[in-house]
């Protein structure tokens, strides 16, 4: 009986150190403390599918060369990526939820001194649907990995992120300190970082 009773509580213990792995993303798929997701409106109708807005996104269109700031706060690009299979780009849930996702554009961001990393992330959907669903998925179960070149100290625990559905995309903006301890005010480098969804403004009008 108490051997049935040890062997219980270890499995217990496997199972939930799986469940935080899983809901906390672990060392290598950290979630942010905080999250914001917003799903598609009408405004977006007129790219609410792929079909309906073919071309698809590129890198120099997304990310330009020079700094997002917002506040006083300056976070500059350091590196870009481009992917056509958009699995690698998330982890959990999230992974069902690309089904049918044609790329997704990654970038992270650095302020001067480099206590804050920004990334920004954009996914190309088939339509407003799948659109919505990824952004529910990034809310429970799964979430983006961190954008290469994303500094080691960056901190998940202390980190803000936001995910919008605009018509067939979806953006997510994320930002942590890097290094140190103690709450930092991050709303300036959100801002700063969510700024790179207009660009998907511009598709309206094409």
């Amino acid at each position: 009986m108490r051997k049935w009773i040890a062997v219980t509580a270890v499995l217990l213990a496997v199972a939930a150190g799986a469940a935080f792995l899983w809901l906390g993303g672990g060392a290598d798929a950290p979630r942010p403390a905080t999250f914001r997701g917003e799903p598609t409106t009408a405004h977006y109708a007129p790219i609410a599918t792929r079909a309906a807005d073919p071309d698809p996104l590129t890198v120099a269109e997304m990310f330009p060369a020079g700094p997002v700031s917002a506040g006083g706060t300056t976070l500059t690009v350091k590196g870009t990526e481009a992917l056509t299979d958009c699995v690698p780009a998330v982890w959990g849930s999230a992974e069902a939820a690309v089904a049918g996702c044609s790329q997704a554009l990654r970038a992270h961001y650095a302020t001067p001194d480099g206590r804050i990393s920004g990334q920004f992330a954009v996914f190309n959907l088939a339509d407003s649907t799948a659109a919505d669903r990824l952004v529910a998925a990034l809310k429970d179960g799964g979430f983006v990995r961190p954008a290469p070149g994303t500094p080691a100290g960056f901190d998940g625990s202390r980190s803000w992120a936001q995910a919008r559905a605009l018509g067939h995309y979806v953006t997510v903006s994320w930002v942590a300190p890097v290094g140190g301890t103690g709450r930092v005010d991050l709303t300036y480098p959100q801002v700063a970082m969510d700024g790179l969804s207009l660009v998907i403004q511009r598709r309206l009008v094409r």
